[in-house]
């Protein structure tokens, strides 16, 4: 996970990219102007770096181009704004940023435009073997399968540590209520979905197309633990 530098004079922004950011695991640092940027930055170095373009004392384009003279501009920015344009991102891009995110941000493009950056400056290193797939057959939406499917067959998809999490539902019955069924299904695919990304409540929301206050309610119906899918103590 990375070290994150958010800069913007809005609080609300600081508040939101920093709630999804350190829900995918990373480090957050906040600073709402340039001088507060220029302390986090002599104080460590971050990872990667989200800049507001406008903001009251100096402007964002004006910090990067500062850090770019100064020799300072050793990390990746992305580049923020609500009122930008394609002259401000050229302009932009041309001093040192990777890549420019028009507010109102939304969620995939926040979390595409990170990892991008991330994988562009992190080493190089082998790439490990995926995980094979092709025996588990995703049923059609809204069709149970035809036979008891074994919770065993999920969890050696899972990463590891995380294999007892569907220890507990041995297989679907269906030869009872079709909500019970149901339920009981969907119990295991959002267990399935929180061990696969270690917890992660954007992530899994993400994955399964559902608002994240939808998502809480509907674990929360179906009596899933958060507790044990969180990482460590928070996630």
């Amino acid at each position: 996970m990375a070290t994150i530098l958010v800069v913007d004079d809005e609080l609300g922004i600081r508040a939101l990219l920093s709630e999804i950011l350190s829900d995918e695991g990373h480090t957050i640092e906040l600073a709402e102007n340039a001088t507060q940027a220029r302390a986090v930055r002599d104080r460590m170095r971050p990872d990667l770096v989200l800049l507001d373009i406008w903001m009251p004392d100096v402007d964002g384009v004006t910090l990067l181009k500062e850090w770019g003279g100064a020799g300072l501009l050793t990390m990746p920015v992305i580049m923020m704004s609500g009122h930008g344009t394609i002259d401000t991102a050229v302009e932009a891009t041309k001093f040192g940023a990777i890549a420019f995110l028009e507010k109102p941000i939304t969620l995939q493009k926040l979390l595409r435009a990170v990892e991008q950056a991330l994988v562009k400056t992190a080493p190089p290193r082998p790439a490990p073997a995926a995980p094979g797939l092709s025996s588990y057959v995703r049923p059609e939406p809204g069709v149970l399968p035809a036979a008891p499917v074994h919770a065993a067959s999920l969890t050696s998809h899972l990463p590891a540590g995380n294999s007892n999490v569907l220890a507990s539902e041995q297989s679907f019955e269906l030869d009872r209520p079709l909500r019970e069924a149901r339920d009981a299904f969907e119990k295991s695919y959002f267990e399935f979905h929180l061990a696969k990304e270690n917890g992660s409540m954007t992530r899994v929301a993400e994955k399964t197309g559902l608002e994240r206050t939808h998502l809480y309610r509907k674990l929360k119906q179906l009596g899933v633990d958060l507790s044990r899918n969180k990482r460590g103590a928070g996630g």
